[in-house]
């Protein structure tokens, strides 16, 4: 088991709660509980605690939100986003051993992530300017090689650093569900997600017997974070929600881009 030391058990205890809330209540908060996480541990050893708080997170988020999935959403990416993540977990098996190459292609697709994060916001926004003065037909269109591009890049990033959140958030939105039905889908979604990933985490020793006990005196706070952000959803208006994620995102974005 990992030790921690007096103030690394306030920033897990933070981070695992942020991630109940990501879940339930405002998405692409979770970005900051992964970069807490990545400030106490190694990203490997960071990546392998993350994956079970967010899926006992993902327990309570998906069935408090079953009435309002949209479930041709998730038929339609989750072929590719499970392609996204057996490319993932190649790229990191060819990897594993390789630490100075590792980090170099960690950081430029890092980079890359950001600056797409930074332009389909500005694109996002547009687009809401665009329908709120009445010059937009449609929505982006259902298209099968929209999905499978968002469905590859969720799957490759959820599996190589748990932050996927960000392009889900950007496509959920584009499809203009209402709050209630954005995190419903998104809940199923990274639920089947996050326990398919579970095997090649494993393999790759992300998962291990060290890890398991520190998950397991988080996981309270983690479900804890989950029920309070039900109830925090219900005071947020559609517009604020969408405020909120849409923030979320270009903090990571930068983040990712600037590389702090």
């Amino acid at each position: 088991m990992y030790h921690l030391g007096i103030w690394q058990w306030p920033l897990a205890v933070a981070a695992a709660f942020l991630i109940g809330i990501s879940k339930t209540g405002i998405s692409g908060i979770g970005i900051f509980a992964i970069s807490l996480f990545a400030l106490i541990f190694p990203p490997q050893e960071s990546s392998g605690i993350v994956l079970p708080l967010l899926i006992c997170a993902d327990l309570v988020a998906a069935p408090a939100y079953r009435k309002h999935v949209i479930w041709s959403h998730l038929w339609r990416l989750f072929p590719w986003a499970a392609a996204g993540i057996i490319i993932g977990f190649g790229v990191l098996l060819v990897l594993n051993n390789s630490h100075v190459l590792q980090q170099q292609v960690n950081q430029q697709v890092g980079q890359l992530m950001g600056a797409i994060f930074l332009v389909i916001v500005v694109f996002q926004i547009w687009r809401g300017r665009q329908a709120a003065a009445g010059n937009e037909e449609d929505s982006v269109p259902h298209t099968l090689w929209l999905a499978a591009l968002i469905g590859l890049a969720a799957g490759f990033t959820t599996m190589v650093s748990n932050a996927a959140g960000p392009i889900m958030i950007l496509y959920l939105l584009s499809m203009r569900l209402p709050k209630m039905e954005f995190m419903g889908t998104g809940a199923w979604y990274f639920l089947i997600l996050n326990c398919f990933k579970i095997p090649f985490s494993y393999y790759l020793g992300l998962i291990n017997f060290a890890s398991l006990p520190l998950d397991m005196i988080l996981a309270p706070f983690a479900v804890a974070g989950a029920l309070c952000g039900r109830t925090l959803l219900r005071h947020i208006d559609q517009q604020l929600f969408q405020n909120l994620a849409l923030g979320f995102t270009v903090i990571a974005g930068i983040k990712l881009l600037l590389k702090i």
